[in-house]
């Protein structure tokens, strides 16, 4: 096995999908209109309106922490609060991008102990902000991640009661949706179930951790709520002029459901090496929904796996797990022998 095949460091580490690397090259010939004024995006919109089964407006963009705050830019004024899990990547990962595009908004990081908010969790910070008047920022908008950080998934149950208290208390809902894919393709439900018809306003959707070379989208199923987006994007420098590289990427991940192929590849990649790290006596910090393992493991084996040439990384541990914590990421590419190496090297069966 070669090397590279020993990284479960990330989705991100692996190549672009053959489909995705054929539209692009189909898409390099010839001249088009500059700016998104092209076929492909033009496409891109009715395939998005299709597989969502709604008018909506979609934006391409090149990486995912663009799409994150410049959304929320979207949803939230300089002086208002983004809620969202403490451990969000909006929240913890993007250097500070939501804050700086939105001039200022507040990003409030509500507990949790699997990446999942409650709809109980929000009244309270919310009655306080709006008791302290013009001294707190103005609740605007609630930000979740589906999958979340810790590999776990909302139902559409979930989605549902979460989002319906968020917009009677006025929030505006925001998905990072980095792992989308894996998400749908977990819960067996159509975008449409998943995303809008659970109450989701704006919808991220990641392509880059799912195949393609550098493609997200921002979908705004709420069409009146995308009339600064774009100005928001150019000023922000996301709006590539050869806009037919990045939206040809995003036809060819919803053409055929190549995006949901590739997802529940991933994930059941993640199940069979869940239950292989069960059957040798290892431990799960969370279940495994969509295609990320969180595993408890002794700081020996841990080590003798770096030496061996396996890639991951240790996640920080809850307080009341003394053994250090991994996570493993499956792709959309890798193979069960790729599973079963690291088993082995693990223990033999």
């Amino acid at each position: 096995m070669s090397q590279s095949r020993r990284s479960f460091a990330s989705d991100n580490v692996a190549p672009v999908a053959p489909e995705i690397m054929a539209a692009l090259a189909e898409a390099n010939s010839g001249t088009v209109h500059s700016y998104g004024d092209d076929p492909w995006t033009g496409k891109l919109q009715k395939l998005a309106a299709e597989v969502f089964e709604c008018e909506l407006a979609i934006f391409p963009v090149a990486t995912g922490t663009s799409a994150n705050a410049l959304a929320l830019a979207s949803l939230t004024p300089p002086f208002g609060a983004v809620y969202c899990q403490a451990e969000s990547h909006v929240n913890s990962d993007e250097c500070g991008a939501p804050e700086f595009y939105s001039a200022g908004a507040k990003l409030i990081g509500l507990p949790s102990s699997d990446g999942k908010l409650r709809p109980a969790q929000l009244a309270g910070p919310i009655a306080h902000a709006r008791e302290m008047g013009v001294h707190h920022v103005l609740p605007a908008s609630l930000s979740i991640s589906q999958a979340t950080e810790w590999g776990t998934v909302y139902s559409c149950a979930e989605l549902a009661a979460l989002t319906q208290t968020a917009h009677e208390l006025g929030l505006k809902v925001h998905v990072d949706g980095a792992r989308f894919a894996n998400a749908i393709a977990h819960l067996g439900c159509t975008p449409a179930e998943g995303s809008w018809r659970s109450g989701i306003d704006v919808l991220c959707f990641g392509g880059t951790k799912n195949g393609a070379l550098a493609a997200e989208a921002v979908i705004f199923f709420k069409p009146e709520l995308a009339r600064e987006f774009e100005l928001r994007r150019k000023r922000a420098g996301h709006l590539w002029s050869k806009m037919r590289y990045i939206s040809a990427q995003l036809v060819a991940c919803l053409h055929n459901d190549l995006w949901l192929r590739n997802a529940r590849n991933a994930n059941a990649l993640a199940a069979r090496l869940a239950a292989g790290l069960q059957e040798r006596g290892l431990a799960l910090q969370q279940p495994v929904q969509a295609n990320e393992v969180f595993a408890v493991m002794p700081a020996t084996m841990i080590s003798a796996l770096h030496a061996q040439g396996f890639e991951f990384y240790q996640w920080p541990a809850p307080p009341d797990q003394p053994l250090p914590v991994v996570r493993l990421v499956t792709a959309y590419d890798m193979r069960a022998e790729d599973i079963d190496a690291l088993l082995a090297a693990i223990a033999p069966r």
